[in-house]
Formats: C-alpha cells, structure tokens, sequence
C-alpha cells in the first residue's frame, strides 16, 4: 500500500475541507426531518435554510406519505406565497420576524376554521364548501406571529361526536393510520394532527380536546400534546361540542415545540368571553421560560394506581409497561421530584361508572353551540344539526352512513336545551370534580397527577377527569411496546401549564425517548 506524503496529505485535508463546504451550502443539505423550532430558526439565520424549501419539504413528503397515513385532508394552495413573504419579512427584518413561529409551517385541525382557499369541515361532505366568517381566534394569532398555514389535519369525523365511527376516521379522509404501527389506533379526534407531527409532515400542529382527544391521539403517536386550562385558548371559529369542555392545544414533537406554540394562541379573544377571565392564568413573560432541565426539582406528584394499573391483555405486555413505567416513576425521583405513590381519588369508581352524566350534558350542549356555529357561516350547506342528519341520510354512500351511523347527532338533536335532566348532570360533574380530582391535589399539595396512557392502559379514565373539570394535562413520548408508543401524562388544577411545562421538560430531557417512525411510501 502506498503511503500518502505530506503534499498529498494535505491536498487530501484540503479536499475533504472543500467538500464539507460545498455540502454546507447545498439547497436542502440542513435536516429537516425531526428538526424543532429553535433548530430551524438557527437554520434561517445563518441561511441554510427558507420558509419556502421547509414548505417543499413538508408538501413533498405530504404527497408521498399521506396516501398510506390519511393524516392530512388538504394543503394550502397559497402556502408557498406564504413562505415566500416569511423569506421576504425576515430580509427586510420586519417586526413581526421576532416570533419563534415566523416563517413555521403548521397544520391545524379540520374543525379549526380559517378564512382562505381551505375547506373547514369537521371531516364531513356536509360542511364542504361553507365559507367561515373569520379565522379562528387561535388562527388569528398564528398568522399575526407569522406562522404559515399549511393545511387542514383530518380528524375523528365530528370530533368524534358523530356516532359510533373508529377514531381517525371521517368521510372526508377515510381511516386515519398509526405512522408507527398500522393496525394500532392512532385514537382521537385529533389523530390527523397527532400523525402529521409523527411523521414530520409540519414542524407543529394543532388539535382540539373535549374529553381525551389531544391527550390520546399524542399517546399513541409519540409526540407531545397540551391540552389547556379551558378558556386559555379562544375556541371561536372550531367547530364546538362544548364550551364548557373544548379547548385547543399544540401537538409538537418536543415540549419547547408546544411551549412555544401556547405562547402565541394563548390570551384575550374578544369573540371567546371565556378567554378574558382565563387570561389571568397567563404567567408574565410567557411560557418558554419555564423550559427548564431541572423542571422537577421539587415538584409534588402523586400516583394513583386505581383503576390505571389493571389491564386485560397478556402477561409479557402487562410486564413491561409495568416495569417501564415503575423505572419512569425511579426517573422523577432522581431528578428531585417528590413522588407521593398508592393515592386514591375517593370517588374515582362513581365518575367511571357515571358516563351518563357528562354524556347528557355534551348532547345537549352540542346541539345548542353547533347550531349557533352553523348560522353564522356566511354560506353553507346545512344550517342546523337536523340538516346535518337530513345531509348524511340522503347522502348515504357518499358519507358510508351504512357503515357508520350518526347515533351522537341524532340524541343531540333529540334534546331541548339545557333541562332539568341536564343541570342535574351537570351538577353531578361539579361535585365530581370537587369532591375528588380537586381535593386530592389540595389534600396533599400536588403539582400533578401522574399516569401512563396508551393503548394498553385505561388512560382515558384521566382524560374525563380533566375533561369534566377544565382541567390542563402534558403528555410526552415514554416508551414503545412491541412497537406501539405510549405517554407519560401529567394533569394539574386550572392555570398550572407553567408547572406542567417544568415537570414535561425535565422529563423528556432526562429520558429523551421519542424515536420517529420507520416510513416507507
């Protein structure tokens, strides 16, 4: 073998200097696949990277994935304008390239409306070519901060309040798919969103819960979902079940992805009177300043193991969730968290067993919020809930009714505003709430409860919990079994995102568990 002398050394050195730099300046070589806000901000000022080429990226990968995944309805035919005027913003150094979202795609749930070229539709023929009045107020924000609108996320049809339909399934789409393993759920409604941030078809996107519908989807999809303090976020111009239970939450990758996405849709919105009371909530100075590593020194967390630990599939599974999750609870405690284990909620097994109770409450509620909803469209196709009905019975092969029914319309329709059945349910879930999830966080002064959800755990029990009571809750990427992934979840009292953000962050930067999946077109 020849050896290399000291001129052909160096001229070697030289090349692979001179490669290197070719490389660094190559349209695309920046990585954007798993990329955060933070990187891709970096990756803008020192010009690697325009709004326009992440915009490529994601319509690209949106054209050859989505077809197998079903996690997007449409992408916005005025996106690349879009980018081009981030681009041009950003040169001219205008006032609004101070945002952390400038110049950052996004997808936003099908029930979210927003006032350009794309369909707002809850996933259904019977909302498709209505004409919204307004963006959303959450939109509003986005686009004030310079956010780029990339799309509508597909959804639970109805957010799930059409009947008995399979979660990430509308008739718009079709059936929504887990990115990581195909015939898992990937849950709801907000599985299009969920998706779309698994399987980097935005850098952040947004989703809507009633009860459970940011917290599961982000479970089972391995990314990170903030469902907020009802009221922190405007629900104007989504497509409302419940005022008294929707709210609208980021679904990011990473936990600074989401922090930074609730510092721009939180806050006063004139067209949600919810929003000027909650607004108290809002910590000075925003909620990224909370992103701390060491999040969970001294943070109360309490564990209750009934029902969440009792599971009905095989041993070996059982195991390791158990095993998996005994080591996250080892994680806390050695990152300074006080875990306070074996609590009970006193009436945990009277909200189980009382389904009934938020179920009359959200039917009436749907009833009387999306009919005032439907009338203020400036053009639309129904205009009532029995419109609705009437659509998809006439239209039955379009909208698959004789696969899946629409027996939630129907009982909302059936209903006459808020009764006597009603404000006794009503006032059962305020008990409910005061009499259990409320007395146990004051009884022992928690910052959060914890629990573990995923398809194998009974992990909607705590969504309802939250959901019933207005609650905020954090889940983040805690593992993988046999290839589907779960969450860590943490639920707190009303206006504690900033405690939950702390105790989110250090977690995941301790355990730095989420993988992307292995996609294949």
């Amino acid at each position: 073998m020849a050896v290399l002398s000291f001129s052909s050394k160096y001229q070697h050195l030289l090349v692979l200097i001179l490669l290197l730099a070719i490389l660094s300046s190559v349209k695309g070589y920046f990585s954007i696949e798993e990329a955060t806000v933070d990187d891709i901000r970096l990756a803008f000022q020192r010009n690697k990277l325009s709004s326009r080429q992440l915009v490529e990226f994601y319509m690209e990968r949106i054209k050859r994935l989505n077809p197998n995944l079903n996690a997007v309805l449409e992408v916005n035919p005025d996106a690349l304008y879009l980018a081009d005027k981030a681009d041009h913003e950003r040169k001219i150094k205008a006032p609004v390239s101070f945002s952390k979202l400038h110049g950052i795609p996004l997808l936003v749930k099908d029930n979210i409306a927003t006032k350009d070229k794309l369909n707002t539709t809850a996933g259904s023929f019977a909302l498709l070519g209505s004409v919204v009045p307004r963006d959303a107020g959450v939109v509003t924000k986005l686009r004030k901060a310079g956010a780029i609108i990339l799309g509508k996320a597909s959804l639970t049809e109805w957010s799930a309040f059409r009947g008995n339909v399979p979660n990430g399934w509308n008739a718009r789409g079709g059936q929504g798919v887990n990115p990581y393993v195909s015939g898992v759920t990937p849950c709801g409604s907000s599985s299009g969103s969920a998706i779309s941030a698994a399987a980097n078809f935005a850098t952040i996107t947004l989703g809507t819960e009633t009860d459970g519908s940011i917290i599961c989807p982000s479970s089972l999809n391995s990314v990170v979902g903030i469902k907020p303090t009802i009221g922190l976020t405007s629900r104007a111009g989504v497509v409302p079940i419940s005022q008294r239970q929707d709210t609208v939450g980021p679904i990011c990758r990473t936990v600074s992805d989401a922090a930074y996405v609730l510092d721009v849709i939180a806050g006063v919105d004139k067209n949600d009177k919810a929003t000027i009371e909650k607004s108290k909530y809002i910590p000075k100075g925003g909620y990224a300043q909370f992103l701390r590593p060491d999040g969970l020194k001294g943070k109360r967390l309490g564990v209750v193991r009934h029902p969440y630990f009792e599971f009905n599939i095989s041993q070996e599974t059982d195991t390791i969730l158990v095993n998996t999750f005994e080591q996250h609870l080892s994680t806390l405690r050695k990152n300074g968290a006080v875990v306070i284990d074996h609590l009970q909620i006193s009436n945990i097994d009277e909200i189980l067993n009382g389904e009934s109770s938020e179920n009359t409450a959200l039917v009436a509620e749907f009833k009387i919020y999306l009919n005032a909803y439907l009338r203020e469209l400036v053009t639309s196709p129904v205009r009532s809930m029995a419109d609705v009905i009437a659509f998809n019975k006439k239209n039955s092969k379009l909208e698959k009714i004789k696969e899946y029914g629409q027996e939630l319309l129907i009982a909302a329709e059936a209903t006459n505003g808020i009764g006597k059945a009603e404000k006794a349910a009503l006032a059962t879930l305020a008990r409910w709430t005061r009499n259990g999830f409320v007395k146990l966080m004051s009884k022992y002064k928690l910052d959060a409860l914890v629990a573990s959800g995923g398809s194998a755990f009974p992990f909607e029990n705590i969504d309802k919990i939250l959901a019933i009571g207005g609650f905020p809750g954090v889940t983040v990427p805690a593992g993988y079994v046999q290839g589907v992934p779960f969450g860590i979840f943490f639920g707190g009292l009303k206006g504690s995102e900033p405690k939950l953000i702390e105790i989110a962050y250090g977690f995941e930067q301790a355990t730095k568990i989420r993988k992307p999946p292995s996609l294949k077109n």
